[in-house]
């Protein structure tokens, strides 16, 4: 089969396309001829870095966790009656060396979720670590329902900062889909058509020197939640919007920023703050994730393409450097890899 690989830590230049041996599924788990590889910041991050102290867990990685296609083969214990079935991967190369850039990939059952036969590859490809990490933030708020769906976050107000972002995109629409009155920022016009067409009601310049009196113009009494992509940046906005007992959930480092907090300010009015990495939730709270998301799935509430604000930018499997190198360069959209056609 063809496959992206890297053997070492470094630029997009690492990434190889070469010829594997289609792996075998073993007890529990299927194997998925790949359509859609979906990228993530987490994969080129990864890729640079390496994944402990700088170092790769593997001799031969294949990147990218999120995909999407059909099982064609499953291992011993699996209901064979999956074979043939269309399914969206989350977590494909989370401590394991093979992922979704190649035509085929093995991964235990449970990571394999059916997609609806009236739902795309693409937004199969596109929901994994992003929605799974909304998700987790949405219900990070105290007092939080155990799980997301019509009506479960009904009277709440969520602030999600950085919504054309992929994770951003998938809060805004997790929490709209479960009833919450949901801002978002935008500094531009096209951000703030994004946006709104993602589902946010209101829209803010988080970058302006009205930003805090703009969310009390709709919030009066702050918003419940936040949904943050640059704690450190914007730390001192946040606290003039939160609203007492609200919480702040940060979903992404910049780099290395350090959050400086007011700490009397944050006791006196029982602020929390709630750290997420998709990747790291407890094995439950990830199936109570994957659960919700595909239910949204289902009902259509997540959806990905220029009418929903996050438009694709798309590569085939031999330009899989571009791809990083956009996703890196924060490039506007959804990137996806194209790797077979059905």
């Amino acid at each position: 089969m063809k496959a992206i690989i890297y053997t070492s830590v470094g630029g997009s230049d690492v990434l190889e396309l070469t010829e594997l041996p289609v792996p075998e599924p073993g007890p529990g788990e299927v194997r998925v001829r790949v359509t859609i590889s979906g990228v993530n910041a987490t994969d080129w991050k990864c890729r640079q870095f390496g994944h402990v102290r700088g170092e790769l867990l593997y001799p031969v990685v294949v990147p990218h966790h999120d995909g999407s296609g059909v099982i064609d083969a499953v291992g011993v214990g699996v209901d064979p009656a999956r074979a043939g079935q269309r399914v969206w991967l989350w977590d494909a190369a989370w401590r394991r060396p093979g992922g979704t850039a190649a035509e085929y990939v093995v991964v235990p059952q449970r990571q394999a979720v059916p997609l609806p036969p009236d739902v795309s590859y693409e937004i199969g490809a596109s929901v994994g670590l992003p929605a799974v990490a909304a998700h987790a933030c949405l219900l990070a708020g105290r007092d939080a329902p155990d799980r997301l769906g019509p009506g479960a976050l009904a009277g709440r107000r969520v602030l999600v900062v950085g919504g054309t972002g992929t994770l951003g995109h998938a809060a805004i629409q997790l929490a709209v889909w479960s009833g919450a009155e949901v801002v978002a920022t935008a500094s531009r016009p096209d951000q703030e058509r994004r946006v709104r067409a993602a589902g946010a009601q209101h829209v803010v310049d988080y970058r302006a020197a009205t930003a805090a009196a703009d969310v009390r113009a709709v919030a009066a009494a702050g918003v419940d939640l936040i949904v943050q992509v640059a704690a450190s940046a914007y730390a001192e906005t946040d606290l003039e919007v939160l609203a007492t007992g609200g919480t702040v959930a940060v979903y992404a480092t910049e780099g290395r920023g350090q959050v400086t907090l007011p700490t009397a300010v944050l006791m006196g009015r029982n602020v929390r703050y709630q750290f997420v990495l998709g990747t790291t939730l407890p094995p439950a709270a990830k199936d109570v994730a994957v659960g919700d998301v595909a239910a949204a799935v289902g009902a259509g509430a997540l959806d990905v393409g220029d009418a929903s604000g996050l438009p694709l930018l798309r590569f085939p499997l031999e330009r899989t450097r571009d791809a990083h190198d956009a996703v890196q360069a924060g490039s506007a959209g959804k990137v996806l890899v194209d790797v077979a056609t059905f």
